[in-house]
């Protein structure tokens, strides 16, 4: 076999369907978009959610509850996370954000006690859960709540 005598497999090369060519070309005329209407209009056509005049099932589906506009959204940090600092680091929001542990701080942090803090350290944040306060002073570390 040479160069100039290879070919891609049989099937695997497709040509375009070019539309609007004339009546000989099988897509003469109306291009095959069909007679009338909507779609067969230039930039026709609907969104892939409209359901033709039908009440839009967002409308139909009954909402319930509202969302409180005073909620406080707390970046939450679980323990296991902290064993990254070294003992007796002073570890507050700026820190956890230096870290990468948090990207951003929002209404404040929040100290949750999912896994085991194996060294003292002395923890700032705005919010402590009753395990994580525990479990920190447990290993011999400070809670330090930044008031509001």
């Amino acid at each position: 076999m040479k160069l100039h005598e290879l070919k891609p497999p049989e099937g695997s090369r497709k040509r375009r369907k070019r539309v609007g060519r004339g009546p000989g070309s099988g897509h003469g005329q109306t291009s095959g978009r069909g007679d009338k209407g909507q779609k067969a209009r230039a930039g026709g056509g609907v969104q892939p959610w409209f359901e033709g005049g039908q009440l839009p099932l967002h409308r139909r589906v009954p909402k319930r509850g509202f969302t409180s506009i005073f909620k406080k959204v707390y970046t939450l940090v679980n323990l296991r996370d902290l064993n990254r600092f070294p003992a007796g680091t002073v570890v507050t929001p700026e820190a956890l954000q230096e870290s990468g542990l948090v990207k951003k701080i929002r209404e404040g942090i929040k100290i949750l006690g999912d896994g085991e803090l194996d060294r003292p350290l002395v923890i700032s944040a705005h919010k402590f859960s009753r395990s994580a306060k525990e479990k920190i002073l447990a290993a011999g570390g400070r809670v330090e709540v930044i008031a509001v």
